[in-house]
């Protein structure tokens, strides 16, 4: 009997330990499945994500040409005018040019500019305005803010140095810290353009960084990084480079005389290595009314095909937008009728055409360069490659446009932005 019990607790342990290696592997399986399981899911969310994106970049792209094939000749010229105005509040007329003309960007001066709060109340305005157009793009609100002599609204905004001093003066990483500051100001009053850093070579000049290429190319590469952290586009100015004239030419028009080569080695310099090595949808650039013989013996490089397309598009690589400097400084409104500029600019490969005071010569461009497309003078073509190019810089880079007023108030010229500047000690 006792032989026979014995044999029972033996078979009892034997199926009990047989029962704990047949749990064991079930648990080891359920969990390698588990993993399997996650695994896979997060495979599927990497991928769902991945595809989410390209979705949403197809989908941008599908808008733009969706876009361009719905818009009309006019609303697709409006597209390619940057105007100034008169006034701290929208007028009469630059709401009809809105939302009328369908202007795509307006530029802002000491004359439409009285407080933070007061700015930043117009530019919401101004894009409540664009958004009752047909296809409710948002506005392009840039400005001339470079430092130095070159502020507007002076006293009631941070005080920039000006280019000159921080070149002399201030480390690169400075240089970005002073452009930030500078952006997050104006990006709080709903400007989201700054035509700044100017990138000509001089010693003499104070909007200048200096003589050398190489310092003014870092100290640019700083400025437009530090703009764009500031969700702010900058513009490389002035294309080619203006550096060697002394000659004004909001006043009258010059040349620089001077051979490509040299030029490609030195002013254009800074342009070709920002382009090389930045994204080109985070700057403009912006080409000078000057003459260059050495690439077009008769016209300006604002309406040189030369220097534009082949230059600056052809050889340099430049993929985004290009901008005319004011097409009402004497350098090109004592040569050219304002009926013609517009027609020229564009036939040369600019892109946005920038008239900054008159609504009478505002008028004069869009109606010169309708009439010009019209008449077959300007193919469609060019029309809607720059077109194309201010809607991807729109829909790409311009999400958010409406700002408070309220914290405008609090960013601009606050304790902190100007005890830093202090701290650079510059000029001294």
């Amino acid at each position: 009997m006792k032989k026979k019990n014995k044999y029972i607790v033996l078979l009892f342990v034997a199926i009990i330990s047989l029962l704990t290696v047949v749990l064991v592997q079930i648990n080891i399986d359920t969990k390698s499945k588990e993993t399997e399981v996650k695994n896979t899911a997060d495979k599927e969310k990497e991928q769902g994500g991945k595809e989410e994106t390209d979705i949403n970049v197809t989908g941008t792209d599908k808008k733009i040409d969706r876009l361009l094939e719905n818009m009309t000749l006019e609303e697709k010229i409006g597209q390619l005018m940057m105007v100034g105005f008169k006034g701290t509040e929208k007028s009469s007329e630059i709401t009809e040019l809105i939302e009328q003309k369908h202007i795509g960007g307006v530029i802002y001066f000491d004359r439409n500019m009285k407080s933070p709060k007061q700015v930043a109340k117009l530019s919401n305005s101004l894009q409540q305005s664009a958004d009752r157009s047909k296809n409710s793009l948002p506005l392009m609100v840039a400005v001339d803010q470079e430092g130095g002599d070159i502020i507007r609204m002076r006293e009631r905004v941070s005080p920039i140095p000006s280019q000159q001093e921080l070149g002399e003066n201030a480390s690169v990483e400075d240089m970005y810290k002073v452009a930030k500051l500078n952006g997050t100001e104006l990006n709080s009053m709903g400007i989201n353009i700054n035509f700044a850093p100017v990138l000509d070579l001089s010693k003499t000049d104070n909007r200048s960084l200096g003589k050398d290429p190489k310092k003014v190319y870092q100290y640019g590469t700083k400025a437009i990084q530090g703009l764009n952290d500031a969700s702010v586009t900058g513009a490389l100015k002035h294309f080619p480079g203006n550096g060697r004239s002394e000659i004004d030419p909001h006043v009258e028009t010059s040349s620089v005389e001077a051979n490509q080569l040299d030029l490609e080695n030195s002013d254009i310099y800074p342009f070709k290595k920002i382009i090389s090595e930045m994204d080109n949808q985070k700057f403009f650039v912006m080409v000078t009314h000057i003459k260059y013989p050495a690439y077009d013996k008769e016209k300006p490089a604002s309406l040189s095909k030369v220097i534009i397309e082949d230059l600056l598009r052809g050889k340099l690589g430049f993929e985004g937008l290009v901008v005319t400097d004011d097409l009402e400084m004497g350098a090109v409104n004592k040569y050219f009728s304002y009926k013609d500029m517009g027609k020229e600019a564009i036939l040369a490969g600019a892109d946005l055409l920038l008239v900054c005071h008159e609504y009478s010569h505002e008028l004069e461009v869009y109606n010169g360069l309708l009439e010009a497309v019209k008449a077959g003078e300007v193919p469609m073509e060019r029309i809607n490659e720059s077109t194309k190019r201010v809607l991807t810089y729109k829909l790409y880079n311009m999400k958010q446009t409406k700002v408070d007023p309220g914290q405008a108030a609090k960013v601009v010229k606050s304790p902190e932005s100007l005890k830093y500047i202090q701290s650079l000690n510059l000029g001294k």
